[in-house]
């Protein structure tokens, strides 16, 4: 039995019960050559398009007084950027959809991670705020020796994509911001029922679903099929079966206040030259898509994207279409 402090993650949990970026110029891919000996992965896998393909051979990397826990999925890459993915609230690198990795790692080389106090990673050294976690994703990208890298924040993870793009441009080629919002007292939530139960560690399948998938028999069968990939993935030895402490949970929603309290990030984004992707779900109950659009209006160099028929976990509910317009 799982821990009151440490659970699994949630997704995870459900599965376990249920049993337009386009590729640009790298300056260097992770490969052998380009990580410390003592960190190196094997890049030799094939995924194809087949998300039974997607392994998450977990390695781990001393990081700015912890230590990062991540894994790649395709080959490396003299001519395009690795993606990073940033993930949401509590959820650590085994609940990326594979279909999602699958199509993704398809073109390029995708890297996964565990924040600090999440999943296989050490303890969050310091006070849990988005900046934080961004200046440690950044010591992070440095100490597996990439000059940069393209990265994808969906949810909570657009938070800390929008802090990289803001601290630490010099490390992102492009973005995808997806589901996410920019902050300040302006933030479209949705009803108050979504939020609380969005915030719930211990929320079952039938939330999760109602919460992040349109109410058609259509979008509830996609999510379902998501759970299913998960609960296989894990199952199979494929997806580490990670967990993830209460307190790390809580203080990740917690850090959710100061950011809509505060008009910082959405007065600093008019700066921000990156080319950007805003992409969410036209149909999202967690991150209404008023907020992607407020977010493409405020950043200079982004395109908005809404996905139809999608709720706020639109990249798992269309993994393949979605994962050819990133």
């Amino acid at each position: 039995m799982t821990s009151p402090d440490r659970r699994r993650s949630r997704f995870l949990s459900i599965a376990i019960l249920s049993a337009g970026l386009t590729a640009a110029p790298l300056a260097t891919a992770v490969s052998t050559a380009s990580v410390p000996a003592g960190d190196r992965l094997a890049t030799t896998a094939t995924l194809g398009s087949q998300w039974r393909g997607v392994h998450l051979d977990v390695r781990n990397t001393p990081v700015a007084g912890t230590s990062i826990a991540w894994a790649t999925v395709g080959s490396p890459s003299a001519s395009v950027r690795p993606l990073l993915m940033l993930n949401g609230t509590g959820s650590p690198m085994a609940e990326w959809d594979p279909a999602l990795l699958a199509q993704l790692a398809s073109s390029r080389q995708v890297i996964v991670l565990d924040y600090p106090g999440l999943g296989e990673s050490g303890r969050n050294p310091g006070a849990m705020s988005f900046r934080s976690l961004a200046d440690t994703t950044a010591a992070f990208i440095q100490a597996i020796g990439l000059d940069s890298v393209d990265i994808l924040g969906w949810s909570m993870g657009g938070f800390v994509a929008q802090e990289l793009l803001r601290s630490h441009s010099q490390l992102v080629g492009r973005a995808v911001l997806a589901g996410t919002n920019p902050g300040g007292p302006k933030t479209k939530l949705g009803p108050r029922w979504v939020q609380e139960a969005d915030s719930d560690p211990g929320a079952g399948i039938g939330t999760y679903l109602k919460t992040n998938y349109p109410d058609t028999r259509r979008a509830q069968r996609k999510g379902r099929a998501f759970v299913k990939r998960l609960t296989k993935s894990v199952n199979s030895g494929r997806y580490p079966n990670e967990s993830v402490p209460a307190k790390t949970y809580r203080q990740m929603v917690r850090a959710e206040g100061p950011w809509l309290r505060s008009k910082r990030n959405s007065r600093q984004l008019r700066t921000v030259s990156t080319r950007v992707l805003v992409i969410t779900g036209k149909q999202d109950l967690i991150t209404p898509r008023a907020n992607s659009r407020r977010i493409a209006k405020l950043l200079p160099n982004a395109k908005l994207k809404l996905v139809a028929g999608s709720g706020h976990s639109f990249l798992f509910q269309k993994p393949e279409r979605v994962g050819k317009q990133i």
